[in-house]
């Protein structure tokens, strides 16, 4: 399924029903007076979170998304039927935007969460509801309301626990497909990677997201190379790994290059915690993995982890600290997980 992130649409809530002009009508009743209906509410347009969607590319197919009209009152005092309304199905993490692509208007987090984009118009009150002492016999009744239209657009930022970063063929989607059941295409050229990737990574029995983005490059926040379009989608991660190949000839440059990027797109961003790795580290000799861990170290101004997805060098280590910063991040933040070891442990036991 091709990946889709950004998209426009038109909707329109429905019109609400017309009202009734009706006059009673029956043997031995003489003066049966008024009895048209009032006119049913137009239908409304509803956004959903829902599981299962990960792309935005129904919407290239849809663009246009309407409630249905209110049914007509009708005479003996029958008001017609709601209108049907129509709910947007989109992943979890979707952005409503105005027309502006500016003015938020909602943001989907959770799943099954639930926004009312445009209320469906009343229906009209029936010649009934005219009804007085001075006006026994009104001949008129009012229109539905019209409903609410609008252009809106739908911005995708994937929920991840874990973001990859880097500047292009540093490893990223190497790592991302070994700890992870996720194939992101591989290939000795940059920019790969054109779109993210997820992937669930498992690690001491917990398991959390990890998302890859394509590879940055200097003046990506100026949209250079691919650009920084795709930066959005490790907004809401608790924590960034960045990779740093052991095949740049400055890792200091190579890592300052990415995180003023970072800074450019979102001082937020540049701020979020961050575990450094030296990636594909087993094609360099001891004393040059040496001399490039310490520049990487004095640059980053932290310790680094030296790594090989393809020779299995340090992952455990790398992703036990991933897992540990989420940890921390969900408890400071008052989420709670279940931990499949201690439960495992409670189950294997009988009491009486």
């Amino acid at each position: 399924m091709k990946f889709l992130d950004e998209a426009k649409v038109y909707i329109r809530s429905g019109d609400g029903g017309a009202g009734s002009v009706s006059f009673h009508r029956e043997k031995f009743i003489e003066f049966g007076g008024p009895d048209g209906g009032d006119g049913g509410r137009g239908g409304d347009v509803w956004i959903e979170a829902v599981n299962g969607l990960n792309t935005l590319i129904d919407f290239r197919f849809q663009q246009h998304f309407k409630g249905a009209t209110g049914g007509h009152g009708m005479g003996r005092n029958r008001t017609g039927a709601k209108g049907e309304s129509v709910t947007l199905k989109v992943p979890v993490g979707t952005q409503v935007f105005e027309e502006d692509k500016e003015t938020l208007i909602c943001d989907l987090t959770h799943e099954g969460e639930r926004f009312r984009l445009a209320a469906g118009g009343n229906g009209g009150f029936g010649n009934a509801h005219f009804k007085s002492a001075t006006n026994q016999a009104p001949r008129w009744a009012n229109p539905g309301l019209e409903g609410e239209e609008k252009t809106i657009w739908l911005r995708l930022k994937l929920i991840a626990d874990a973001g990859l970063v880097g500047l292009p063929n540093a490893g990223k989607s190497t790592f991302l497909a070994t700890v992870t059941r996720a194939r992101p295409k591989i290939a000795n050229y940059p920019f790969t990677t054109l779109h993210p990737n997820l992937g669930v990574a498992s690690i001491d029995g917990r398991e959390f997201i990890l998302a890859d983005i394509p590879g940055l490059i200097e003046g990506a926040h100026e949209g250079v190379g691919i650009g920084d379009r795709f930066l959005g989608h490790v907004e809401r991660t608790r924590v960034l790994l960045h990779l740093v190949s052991s095949l740049e000839e400055d890792v200091a440059a190579a890592y300052t290059t990415v995180r003023k990027e970072l800074a450019a797109y979102d001082a937020a961003l540049g701020e979020k915690q961050e575990i450094v790795a030296l990636s594909q580290v087993d094609i360099l000799d001891p004393e040059t993995l040496k001399e490039k861990k310490a520049a990487l170290e004095k640059a980053s101004g932290g310790p680094v982890h030296a790594i090989s997805a393809v020779a299995q060098i340090g992952m455990t280590e790398v992703q036990r600290e991933l897992a540990a910063i989420i940890r921390a991040e969900e408890a400071r933040l008052g989420i709670t997980a279940p931990d499949p070891v201690e439960d495992r442990g409670r189950h294997d036991k009988w009491e009486p």
